[in-house]
C-alpha cells in the first residue's frame, strides 16, 4: 500500500478525536494492575510485558506477584532450573519454548548487569524481544511513545479507522503506521492502556457494547452497521 493512500486513510482530526476520548474513558474506567505503577523497576516492567504477551491481563494479575516473589531479579530467573520455570509458566499458557526464551533473556541481562539497551535496534537483538516486547520496553521503561499492538489493539483501531490488508499485524503497513500515529501523544501510556482496557470492556471481539461506546459517533464499524 502506497504511503499516500495510508496518509489519506488516517485523518489527523479523527486520530485526535480518538486520542482525546480514549484518555477520558481510561481516566474514568481504566483497570488497576500492579505493573502500571511508575515506581516499578525495569525488570518488573519487562516481566509483566512478557507474561502479558499471550495471556489475559486478569490472569496475569493473579500470577504476577507470585512470579516476582519466586524470581525477584534477572539473576534468580537465570539460575533457576528450566524445568522449574516451565512448570511455573504452564498455568498461564507459556510453555517450553517461551520458558527457554525467557531463560535466554535472563542470561543476557545478567551479562549486561541488568542494564537494558536503550535503542530500538539494540533492544530487538535481545532474546524474546519481538515487535511487541521491543515496543513495550521503549514505552514503559523509556517512556518513548510506542504501540502495544496486539490483536486487541488491532481490533479497536480497525473497527474505528478501517481494516488492514495483511493477515499478520506485524507486517501490515497501514495498521503499523496507524498504531504509531495514535500513540504519538504526551499521554502515550494512557492511550496504550486505554485501548487495551477498552478492547476488554467495551470493544469486545464477539459482542461489542457499541451502545456504551464514547467513540461511536466517528466509528466506522458502528456507522456502517457492521
Amino acid at each position: 500500500m502506497k504511503a499516500t493512500v495510508i496518509n489519506r486513510r488516517i485523518r489527523q482530526s479523527k486520530i485526535e478525536f480518538f486520542q482525546k476520548n480514549i484518555i477520558t474513558w481510561f481516566d474514568e474506567n481504566g483497570r488497576d494492575f500492579p505493573w502500571r505503577k511508575n515506581s516499578l523497576t525495569a525488570y518488573k516492567k519487562v516481566i509483566a510485558e512478557v507474561l502479558l504477551q499471550r495471556t489475559k491481563a486478569e490472569t496475569v494479575a493473579k500470577f504476577y506477584s507470585v512470579f516476582l516473589k519466586k524470581y525477584p531479579s534477572w539473576k534468580s530467573l537465570y539460575e533457576t532450573r528450566l524445568g522449574t520455570l516451565e512448570k511455573m509458566l504452564t498455568p498461564i499458557g507459556l510453555y517450553k519454548q517461551r520458558a527457554k526464551l525467557l531463560r535466554k533473556l535472563a542470561r543476557e541481562m545478567v551479562k549486561r548487569n541488568g542494564r537494558l539497551p536503550k535503542t530500538k535496534e539494540e533492544i530487538k537483538k535481545l532474546p524474546f524481544a519481538g515487535q511487541y516486547i521491543t515496543n513495550a520496553i521503549l514505552q514503559f521503561v523509556y517512556n518513548e511513545p510506542s504501540p502495544s499492538l496486539d490483536v486487541n489493539m488491532a481490533r479497536v483501531l480497525e473497527r474505528f479507522f478501517g481494516p488492514r490488508k495483511m493477515a499478520d499485524i506485524r507486517y501490515d503497513p497501514y495498521l503499523q503506521k496507524l498504531a504509531w500515529k495514535v500513540v504519538n501523544h504526551k499521554d502515550s501510556k494512557k492511550i496504550n492502556w486505554g485501548i487495551l482496557d477498552f478492547a476488554s470492556v467495551i470493544c469486545k471481539a464477539r459482542i461489542p457494547h457499541c451502545g456504551q461506546c464514547d467513540l461511536r459517533n466517528q466509528c466506522r464499524f458502528f456507522n456502517q452497521g457492521t
